[in-house]
């Protein structure tokens, strides 16, 4: 089972490593390339607002019925129809709050139209996690690793089509929206009946003693995604509603924050395999759980610095990669953004521990703290800054996030060798600045600067990967 296990879970690893860089870079990118930094701000600031609340939708549902389904399998057809309704109803109260929200900060004609779109799309994703949550519960992880990819695989061939034949004038934003409002359709109706030829049809009802009993049991970890959502996706809608170029600053943004929301999707495939295995530590007060978590910090926080030191040096040669114009402009938001991820990986590895423990009051405390130090510092540098500004807020709001969650975690496990993880670290900082200082900006110095920094990382014990098979062997 073991054996099945980790091979299923490099599959999905491979699907997604194959397939969503693809659509990121190669569709999404293209689409901003092709439109611009103004009317492509304007859908990123939208996309944004459609994920503030998208929780609402959800509510821990998808956590509840991963974990049911794979502890009673026999009780899915009975409760699957009631789930549905329930969705309903929630996708119902998604849509007044977000087109309220909308309304409130001054959206209006066709921009409200185009946020209606996003908000439909939402609602086909979150029904397309629910049917993966129940082919994780069942252990179809293959079939769920492919779903996962799917609507990612079809928006590339239906949009990839439409840039392949058109001219760059005659692109409409439009057009990517209903490709994804088609992908996600598709893959639902692919997901879904594949479902149910396992479970059969369910009878869809609506039982409010049910939906009360799921909805209090899961109402404090949907209110800490909620909390992170706020203090995660509010930058670029302030950017395009307060900043006098707003559309525009938001576009620059979204050029730093595209490769920043991919490098996060590769390390919450890190934290959601870390999740179960601190759960079992945690419950059987594993002498080795500190152990484990300095491991994945030091993976994910090295890895994370070599990468904070390559945008720095090379931020004009990596943006002209991926994008056609405003590579100067793009460069200030970038790099700050990609020193942000360094802070993102330790609140992956400290927060999923966290939550592990069910320390959610104590996470959502922060959070409520995070939403405020990121709204206060955005409305104070926005408007003088832009897209720079922006990014300054992110940076500050994720370093107190994980400053926080790493003084709370090692009240409860004292860390292993301060000094020497700290001497670890100053070597792999000061390996980086020589290159940096020393190394001219080009192709070859980004290919020599990534071989150094993993060479960095395993010489200075940062990766050990025989510590962490040697931990995830035990407890899996």
């Amino acid at each position: 089972m073991k054996k099945k296990l980790l091979i299923d879970l490099l599959i999905i690893i491979l699907l997604n490593v194959l397939i969503k860089p693809v659509a990121i870079f190669g569709i999404d990118a293209a689409v901003q390339n092709r439109l611009g930094s103004d009317t492509y701000g304007l859908y990123f600031s939208l996309l944004n607002l459609s994920y503030l609340f998208n929780i609402v939708m959800d509510l821990g549902i998808n956590n509840y019925t991963t974990r049911n389904v794979a502890q009673y399998p026999h009780i899915v057809p009975s409760y699957l129809g009631k789930i549905i309704g329930l969705r309903l109803v929630l996708f119902a109260v998604y849509v007044i709050i977000t087109l309220g929200f909308g309304l409130a900060i001054g959206y209006r004609d066709g921009a409200l139209s185009i946020l209606g779109i996003l908000i439909f799309n939402q609602f086909l994703n979150t029904l397309i996690l629910y049917v993966r949550s129940h082919l994780g519960g069942l252990h179809l992880f293959r079939t769920d690793a492919v779903i996962s990819v799917l609507d990612k695989f079809l928006l590339i061939v239906m949009c990839g089509y439409l840039l392949l034949t058109t001219t760059d004038y005659f692109f409409k934003i439009e057009w990517l929206i209903w490709s994804q409002t088609i992908a996600y359709a598709l893959t639902l109706i692919v997901g879904f009946s594949l479902l149910i030829r396992h479970i059969g049809w369910p009878k869809l009802k609506f039982k409010w003693a049910f939906s009360y009993a799921i909805i209090r049991q899961s109402l404090p970890f949907a209110l800490l995604v909620l909390l992170m959502m706020l203090y995660s996706r509010t930058d670029s809608i302030m950017l395009e509603r307060i900043h006098t170029k707003g559309p525009y600053e938001a576009g620059i943004y979204a050029k730093g924050f595209r490769l920043l929301d991919t490098l996060y999707m590769f390390g919450m495939l890190f934290a959601t395999l870390l999740l179960p295995v601190f759960s079992r530590m945690i419950k059987e007060k594993s002498k080795d759980t500190g152990f484990l978590l300095e491991s994945a910090r030091d993976l994910l926080m090295g890895g994370a610095i070599v990468i904070g030191f390559i945008a720095t040096h090379l931020s004009l040669l990596i943006l002209g990669w991926i994008y056609t114009d405003d590579i100067k402009e793009s460069a200030p938001a970038f790099i700050l953004l990609m020193w942000s991820f360094v802070a993102m990986t330790i609140t992956l590895v400290y927060g999923t521990f966290l939550t592990a423990k069910g320390d959610l009051k104590f996470l959502n405390i922060i959070s409520v703290f995070g939403i405020a130090i990121n709204v206060g510092l955005n409305f104070i540098v926005i408007p003088h800054y832009g897209a720079e500004g922006a990014a300054i807020s992110t940076l500050s709001t994720q370093s107190f996030m994980a400053i926080c969650q790493i003084i709370r975690v090692h009240k409860i496990l004292p860390p292993h060798q301060a000094l020497q993880t700290v001497l670890k670290f100053g070597a792999l900082l000061a390996g980086m600045l020589i290159l940096y200082f020393f190394l001219p900006v080009n192709m070859w110095t980004f290919v020599l600067e990534c071989a150094a920094g993993l060479l960095f990382l395993f010489v200075f014990r940062l990766i050990d990967i025989s510590r962490i098979r040697l931990a995830f062997s035990e407890k899996l």
